[in-house]
């Protein structure tokens, strides 16, 4: 980083006006000459020799550093005495005309362009240069002298360097962007070529540079911050001081670079910002905050780049360790997420392990070997876990680690000493690089998983150990303080749930192995206390051990039940009174939910008297609430593995009218919301039961709580996806379909909770998209609320109809034929809700939304054509290109219809006239729909409904294809009586139009179709010459 130095100024430098023969060639013939270049003295020896080396500087890098000690070698030459008291002259030569001629070479370097390849390598010449003279110079300056003086030595380099910025500084503010380019990136390569500069060249050139950061041109914003990228470490709190407040000076040049790393609408400043700002904990946070950046080269060279350089990573906070790797590793762009992966088994780990062994010669030879104590080391670090739950990032970094090192997949062992003292770490080391094998390349280190993981049997019992010592620590209280009992307990659940994720990928073809972790299993499930993860994670792992076929889906759903029973029972047996211990399940079931009573009605006495509940039946139906919660959360675990007919399976009807059904009627609300979720669950296996029910959940949803109308949602969604019958049917109740499609209309509409809306706005285009839904209505409400500014702010609503208009109508022709015939509607909804909003608030164009609909039902854009969509030739092929436009031609109907109507205002018939010009006709239509269109465009003619020269010549074009198509000739009628209209011109400003409400716009209508007979005769015309002159 450039130091600054006092210093004193450095003498008046002379610029003679000499001109001379003999010129630098910079490629001149393509170079811009807006740059007045100023006169010249006669030639010099000095010119040519200086000249010739520029010459050859400009032609390649490769000799670079040979051509700047020739040019050290003429500075020395004409800046420094010899020995015996005299210059060594040629001719009378003095150090200003060294200076001035090397100046005389800089002024041409303004004139070339970006693109000439030889301006480039000009600059990095002088640069170079620059800095082998400083580091002469410096090297003939006496270490004594050096030490006598604080201020930067006056040398003929500092002086050279002096006159050189002295020219360019002027020239930063030129009005020709090429020189404006040229000098910043010059400034910009000298000072990150030197060490220091004076003070009087330090502040002319952040001046200039804060001018050229806020450039119009990013080429010349990206030089300016890589030259003040190199001053900004420097800045001292004088210059804020000293500052004029009304410029970006008064807010400190470090200020002013992070905004612009923030703002700047240039990918390539941003990223030069990136790579050359400061690393200082103010700029740490802004530099970081790259890694969402909406350009991913950006993101790539933060991944790539930045971070490697950082240094210890450890330095960083846990949650900017585990954001980074998850912004990265989920990164959507493919070169980043490979930069991730590479940062973390390569740089961080070695952080973690240690540095590299570097050779006795200084080069760095294999990176340190495979350490199980530094992997561990790097989990910690990234708080393994919380970052390994639920959806964290843990497991996918770990996955790229297994990838990228086979190093450590060859190292790792698993041997029974590693089992004896298990951390979260290391069992999270066990379960990645078993999943590492069971998944990773098709099953190819299948079998090195096999070959270093224990077998069933004996990772059973191990399970089993820790599982005991969970259980022991959650019902022992012990002497140590609340908050490390509660650590204990969360490193204790995430060793037993490590353990089943693994015993959920093993092979139980082993009868012995399957046995002891079958019986294990059912053990650890029948116990109250465990956590409802681990509860989950039995159930999957049961699951799959009992089998796919119908008998092992029996099978697991009575265990489950049996351990329902048992967790009830074991419960209650310690409340329940002795003459009750010998009750069944479904006795006891009984008992609690008809005579025990809840805490609302604990207090109720008789004749209108009331009590307090004392302090053990409020105990008692604290534990009671809990009981229930437990047994509901287990069977809502056994549903979701369940596919059968519920009626065929005994153990599930037995558990939907003994614990399904009691907990939907309790009185109180958590045992009611997860009965309700159980109940749907139970709706998906009988469709009987999902009608019966129906009613019952659209009931949740108008009289609920915003949490409870969210599941209503989705239990109808799932419920409707199971068995579209229920509202496709022709026997439907049409009372109970208009039920349906008015819950999820209320959801659209709840802009209060925005949840609720996000909701239904999920649930509903999946059901558009299955066509399961297809009601105009709900599509028009839809469309409505993507085009809301109101919603901008619910990102999941605007992500979702983002993915689902465009797929909705690409993927199905009776889509996008519902989509045509609501355009017109559209149109007049956005028409009105642009009128009632405030001056304040942004909506979208009109325009923008109109040409979104015409792309929408663009018929060449679908990804299926059936066989009404496309046309066989007499080959017998099938000819893709003839679509049929009988989409367009809906639309366009809509559109006339709406624009002849009395309530249609100006502004909007101006729109839908406007879109007519961009719909794709072809002769592959319906006549009888062609015949109709046409005369509404007709009516709209004689009505003149177009007013301005754009709509007149759209609706005559959309005219003109719609004769050619029914052959009544190739020229039409006039249509606009009162002036001849330009189709040049009107699409011209149709255009203009369109650019200026943001929207790209592009005429659908084939140019061949709209071709008239006098252009074919001109262009066989054009032929036949073409043929005589060759």
């Amino acid at each position: 980083m450039p130091g600054r130095v006092s210093s004193k100024k450095p003498a008046t430098l002379r610029v003679t006006d000499k001109s001379s023969s003999q010129t630098l060639d910079l490629h001149r013939t393509t170079a811009s000459s807006t740059y007045a270049l100023p006169d010249e003295a006669p030639s010099s020896a000095l010119r040519a020799r200086i000249c010739t080396l520029f010459g050859d500087a400009q032609r390649s890098t490769a000799g670079h550093r040979k051509l700047a000690v020739g040019l050290r070698k003429i500075q020395e030459q004409y800046c420094y005495t010899a020995t015996n008291g005299r210059r060594q002259l040629e001719q009378d030569f003095v150090e200003d005309d060294f200076n001035v001629e090397v100046a005389r070479c800089v002024l041409r370097l303004m004139n070339v362009k970006k693109t000439e390849g030889a301006g480039d390598r000009i600059v990095r010449f002088l640069a170079m240069f620059l800095r082998l003279a400083h580091d002469k110079d410096a090297a003939l300056i006496a270490e004594t002298e050096a030490e006598e003086t604080l201020s930067l030595p006056e040398t003929p380099s500092t002086r050279l360097t002096s006159h050189i910025l002295l020219i360019l500084v002027p020239l930063l503010a030129s009005k020709e962007k090429v020189v404006r380019y040229r000098a910043t990136q010059l400034v910009a390569h000298i000072i990150n070529s030197l060490d220091s500069v004076d003070d009087d060249s330090y502040h002319a050139i952040r001046m200039g540079l804060l001018k050229r950061v806020r450039d119009k041109e990013p080429m010349i914003r990206v030089q300016a911050v890589l030259g003040l990228g190199r001053l900004a470490g420097n800045e001292g709190e004088e210059d804020r001081d000293d500052a004029d407040s009304d410029n970006d000076d008064a807010n400190g040049l470090l200020d002013i670079l992070l905004e612009i790393l923030q703002n700047d609408p240039s990918a390539e400043v941003r990223r030069s910002l990136l790579l050359n700002l400061p690393l200082a904990p103010k700029t740490l946070p802004f530099l970081l905050e790259r890694a969402r950046d909406i350009d991913a080269a950006t993101r790539r060279a933060l991944y790539s780049r930045l971070l490697p350089a950082l240094g210890d990573f450890r330095h960083l906070s846990l949650s900017m360790r585990e954001k980074l790797l998850r912004w990265g590793l989920r990164d959507r762009d493919e070169h980043v997420r490979k930069a991730t992966g590479k940062l973390f088994r390569e740089r961080w780990i070695e952080d973690c392990v240690g540095p590299s062994k570097v050779a006795e010669d200084g080069r760095t030879q294999q990176a340190a070997p495979p350490s199980l104590d530094g992997l561990l080391e790097l989990l910690e670090r990234i708080d393994v876990v919380n970052s390994a739950a639920g959806n964290g990032i843990a497991a996918e970094a770990m996955r790229e680690f297994w990838f990228g090192r086979p190093d450590y997949c060859d190292a790792i062992t698993f041997a029974d000493s590693f089992w004896d003292h298990l951390t979260p770490e290391s069992i999270f080391v066990a379960r990645s690089f078993n999943d590492f094998c069971k998944e990773g390349d098709d099953g190819k280190f299948e079998a090195l998983g096999e070959e270093k993981m224990p077998e069933v049997t004996k990772l059973a019992f191990f399970m089993q150990r820790y599982t005991n010592d969970l259980i022991n620590c959650i019902g022992n209280n012990s002497a140590q303080s609340e908050g490390e009992q509660e650590e204990d307990i969360v490193e204790k659940e995430f060793v037993v749930e490590q353990f089943l994720h693994i015993a959920n990928t093993l092979d139980y073809s082993d009868e012995i192995g399957r046995r002891k972790m079958f019986a294990l299993l059912r053990e650890i499930l029948a116990i109250a206390e465990l956590p409802e993860e681990i509860t989950k994670l039995v159930v999957d792992v049961l699951r799959g051990i009992c089998g796919s076929e119908a008998a092992g889906e029996r099978e697991f759903c009575g265990i489950v039940l049996e351990a329902v029973a048992e967790v009830h029972d074991n419960v209650t047996n310690e409340e329940l009174p002795a003459e009750n211990e010998d009750k069944s399940f479904h006795s006891a079931r009984s008992e609690l939910s008809d005579s025990t009573p809840t805490k609302a009605e604990a207090g109720r006495r008789s004749n209108g008297e009331y009590c307090d509940i004392s302090e053990t039946d409020e105990e008692k139906a604290i534990k009671e609430i809990m009981i229930n919660m437990k047994c509901l959360h287990i069977a809502q675990c056994m549903l979701e593995n369940v596919e059968g007919d519920l009626q065929q399976n005994v153990h599930l009807v037995t558990m939907l009218n003994n614990l399904v059904v009691p907990a939907v009627r309790s009185h109180e609300a958590p045992i009611r919301e997860r009965g309700l979720l159980c109940l749907g669950l139970c709706c998906l296996l009988d469709k009987a039961l999902a009608e019966e029910n129906l009613t019952l959940f659209l009931h949740c949803f108008t009289k609920g709580h915003d949490a409870l109308r969210v599941s209503a949602l989705y239990i109808l969604s799932d419920i409707l996806t199971v068995h579209p019958l229920l509202v496709t049917a022709d026997t439907v109740d049409a009372a109970v379909k208009k039920s349906v499609y008015k819950v999820f209309a209320k959801g659209l509409k709840a802009f209060e909770a925005p949840e609720v809306q996000s909701a239904a706005t999920t649930a509903l285009c999946k059901l558009m998209l299955t066509s399961v839904v297809c009601d105009e209505d709900l599509l028009k409400q839809l469309v409505a609320l993507f085009f809301d500014p109101a919603v901008k702010e619910n990102a999941a609503v605007t992500q979702a109809l983002s993915y689902f208009l465009p797929v909705f109508c690409h993927s199905k022709r009776e889509n996008m034929e519902m989509m045509a015939a609501i355009a017109a509607n559209v149109i007049h909804s956005q028409m009105n809700m642009t009128d009632e909003m405030d001056d304040e608030e942004e909506a979208i164009g009109v325009k923008v939304v109109g040409n979104m609909l015409v792309d929408w039902t663009d018929p060449r854009k679908l990804v299926v054509h059936d066989a009404a969509l496309v046309r066989w030739d007499e080959a017998g092929g099938k000819d893709g290109a003839a679509v049929n436009g009988d989409i367009h031609l809906t639309l366009a109907e809509s559109l006339l219809e709406r624009a002849l109507t009395h309530g249609c205002s100006k502004e909007e018939r101006k729109v839908l006239l406007t879109m007519l010009g961009k719909l794709y006709i072809t002769s592959n239509t319906s006549p009888e729909r062609s015949q109709a269109v046409s005369d509404l465009v007709a009516e709209a003619i004689d009505g003149k409904l177009a007013t301005d020269t754009a709509t007149k010549n759209a609706l005559n074009k959309f005219h003109l294809a719609l004769t050619k198509i029914l052959g009544e000739g190739r020229t039409i009628r006039p249509s606009i009586e009162d002036e001849p209209v330009d189709p040049t011109l009107a699409e011209n400003e149709s255009h203009l139009e369109e650019d200026s409400d943001r929207g790209e716009t592009k005429m659908l209508v084939d140019a061949d179709q709209v071709v008239s007979g006098t252009q074919d005769t001109l262009l066989e015309k054009l032929l036949e010459d073409e043929v005589e002159g060759v």
